[in-house]
């Protein structure tokens, strides 16, 4: 619907000009041209303009004046769904976004179909949880842009959020289905993954790794469908195929913990010693990897401890690393530990200033400590 009070063509085009810097972010600009339209006296309570130049001083931190401009404006065009809308973005501004709600709905009273207007209601929609609403107005930008992936994408996303995850599917499904082979890319990559997890969402694991089986070809994101697999085939008691896939996932990024908590779960290791000799083997698998010899201090006790922290203490300390208390500051919970770590360090620095050594039972055949071990010693106890 046009505007209650049109402008002729020549300040409608300073009009869209407004509008235009107000999209590039050149402002000063835009009040000029505001100004031009503001000083004519036919249009100097034009609402429309008034409601852009208050929108352009609220982008200049001009909040006050901002806020009387655009109420000006709308008091003097009540059906202009730009003065609504502008009314509702300074509101969001403000974070009042049930006020910021009511002012895209009054805008849409004038404009049902604006598509800016649909996509900025949906957005505060969603971030309020007023996901029935959400779902109406993704139905909305849908109906009116049925061929955009986005349309899809943020229909079955409602219906999702809704936990309707049959309808969801459904959506997603027919959009699969128009994508040509020529146009697979990463996005319809994206696509499957998330149609892969809504599926998961529904409890349907077994059709979910049957999906995934199924698609792996036209998905990017090799590292996504590993964890992926692995992450349902141990939901699905999988055991054996998911202690596979987790290995392989270890090969490819030994630092990660996550990995190496779902191997012991694949391979269902429940005693201490069983999960110290899993970690003994990946010690020397990966040498330098920090992960491997740092996670089996967390269940760890007794002498057993003693010898794997001796070993991480002196490596970092030797290596000269900062945050080394950070890294084992979760194990102070446990007193005993605690005991342990601090008669260690404080024999590090004993024997360090007698024989430059961790130990005095060294080799002496043995390269001595860099200097700096011992300051690095010095750093941990303070």
């Amino acid at each position: 619907m046009p505007s209650s009070n049109p402008l002729p063509p020549k300040e409608n085009a300073l009009f869209k000009r407004i509008l235009k810097c107000y999209e590039q972010k050149q402002y000063k600009n835009g009040l000029k041209f505001a100004k031009q339209i503001l000083s004519n006296p036919k249009y100097a309570e034009h609402g429309e303009t008034l409601a852009m130049k208050g929108l352009t001083l609220n982008c200049m931190g001009r909040k006050d004046e901002a806020y009387e401009h655009v109420r000006r404006g709308l008091r003097n065009d009540l059906k202009s769904h730009v003065c609504w809308h502008v009314y509702g973005l300074l509101q969001r501004s403000d974070k009042k976004y049930d006020e910021a709600i009511k002012c895209y709905r009054n805008a849409l009273k004038w404009e049902k179909d604006n598509i800016q207007i649909l996509r900025d209601l949906s957005l505060l929609q969603i971030q309020m949880r007023d996901l029935e609403g959400y779902r109406d107005t993704r139905y909305q930008l849908f109906m009116l842009r049925p061929t955009q992936r986005a349309s899809w994408i943020g229909f079955g996303m409602a219906y999702h959020l809704l936990q309707d995850y049959d309808t969801a599917l459904r959506i997603l499904e027919e959009f699969r289905k128009t994508q040509l082979k020529s146009s697979f890319d990463y996005e319809h990559s994206e696509l499957l993954l998330y149609q892969n997890m809504v599926i998961q969402e529904s409890g349907a694991l077994k059709e979910a790794l049957d999906h995934l089986t199924r698609y792996s070809d036209q998905i990017c994101d090799k590292l996504s469908i590993k964890e992926t697999l692995g992450k349902l085939n141990l939901k699905l008691k999988r055991y054996k195929e998911a202690e596979l896939y987790y290995k392989d996932l270890l090969m490819r990024n030994p630092e990660n913990t996550m990995y190496y908590v779902k191997l012991q779960e694949a391979q269902q290791l429940s005693t201490a010693n069983e999960k110290l000799n899993m970690f003994s083997e990946f010690q020397e698998l990966f040498p330098r990897a920090l992960a491997p010899r740092r996670l089996p201090l967390t269940f760890a006790s007794g002498e057993e401890f003693r010898i794997l922290v001796d070993k991480y203490l002196r490596q970092g300390l030797h290596k000269g690393v900062p945050p080394l208390f950070v890294d084992l500051r979760s194990l102070y919970k446990d007193p005993e530990k605690v005991v342990v770590i601090q008669r260690l360090v404080l024999q590090y620095v004993d024997a360090l200033q007698k024989v430059g050594r961790f130990s005095e039972e060294d080799s002496e055949n043995s390269p001595k400590e860099p200097a700096s071990a011992l300051l690095w010693a010095y750093y941990y106890l303070a």
